[in-house]
C-alpha cells in the first residue's frame, strides 16, 4: 500500500508498509513523536533533502541475547585486556562517530543527532563506548524501552570496534534480561553475528509483550 504523510504522533497501522518497509513520510523528531513510532516497532530512515520517512520492515532483523556469535578472534581481542566499554559514557561523540562515513554519505543529520540527543537527556536513548587505551574506537546508540532496545547505528575506528560493542550490548541485554535488539533490516554482517530475521507480526507480538506501558514524557 502506498504511504500516506503522517502530521501527528498518531502513525498508520504497521502493517500497511508497503514491500519495501516504508509506513508513512511526515511529521517531526520531536521526543513524543519517536517513542510512539518506537513504541509501534517503527523508526525513521532518510536522507539528504528528503522528508522524514518512517520504517517498519517485513521481515525484521533482529538479535536474541542469547544468540550472539562471537568468533575465537573477538574472543580472544576481548580478553586481551586492551579495551574496556562504558554504557552511556559519551553519548554524543558516539552519533558523531556514527554519522562520520567518508565517501558512503550518512542519514544522520545534525536534526537527528538533536533529536537522539534530546532523548539521551530524557533517559530513552543510550550508547555504548568501546574504549582502548583511553581512545575512543567502537560504540553504538539506540534506543531503550522496557525489554527491548533498538539499536540505531554503529562505528568502528579499529578492527571489530563495532562487533566489541555488539558483543557487549548483548551481554548486557541478557545480564538484564531484555527480550531482543532491533537491527531493523538485514544485513550479512549482522547475519555473521547471530541476528535473525523474524516476521513483522512476530516482532511486533514480542515488542508488544515486552515494553513498558507508554509514559508520559518529560519535558516534551
Amino acid at each position: 500500500m502506498v504511504a500516506q504523510p503522517m502530521n501527528s504522533p498518531i502513525f498508520p497501522d504497521p502493517e500497511l508498509a508497503d514491500a519495501q518497509g516504508l509506513l508513512a513520510w511526515g511529521g517531526d523528531l520531536a521526543p513524543e513523536t519517536l517513542l510512539a513510532a518506537y513504541r509501534q516497532g517503527i523508526f525513521p530512515w532518510y536522507g539528504e533533502n528528503d522528508p522524514i520517512l518512517w520504517w517498519s520492515p517485513d521481515p525484521r532483523m533482529v538479535l536474541f541475547p542469547g544468540e550472539f556469535h562471537a568468533s575465537r578472534r573477538l574472543q580472544r581481542r576481548w580478553r586481551s585486556g586492551s579495551y574496556t566499554c562504558t554504557w552511556d559514557g559519551d553519548f554524543a561523540a558516539v552519533i558523531r562517530a556514527c554519522a562520520e562515513r567518508p565517501g558512503q554519505g550518512t542519514w544522520i543529520f545534525p536534526e537527528m543527532m538533536a533529536a537522539y540527543e534530546a532523548l539521551h537527556r530524557l533517559g530513552h536513548a543510550h550508547s555504548l563506548e568501546v574504549w582502548r587505551h583511553g581512545e575512543l574506537v567502537g560504540g553504538l546508540y539506540g534506543v531503550l524501552l522496557g525489554g527491548v532496545f533498538f539499536a540505531e547505528s554503529m562505528f568502528s575506528r579499529t578492527r571489530d570496534g563495532s562487533k566489541l560493542a555488539l558483543r557487549q550490548l548483548a551481554e548486557r541485554a541478557a545480564d538484564q534480561g531484555w527480550t531482543m535488539i532491533d537491527c531493523q533490516f538485514h544485513t550479512g554482517h549482522l547475519e555473521s553475528l547471530g541476528a535473525r530475521q523474524i516476521s513483522r507480526r512476530q516482532f511486533l507480538a514480542l515488542l508488544h509483550g515486552s515494553i513498558d506501558t507508554p509514559e508520559e514524557v518529560k519535558g516534551a
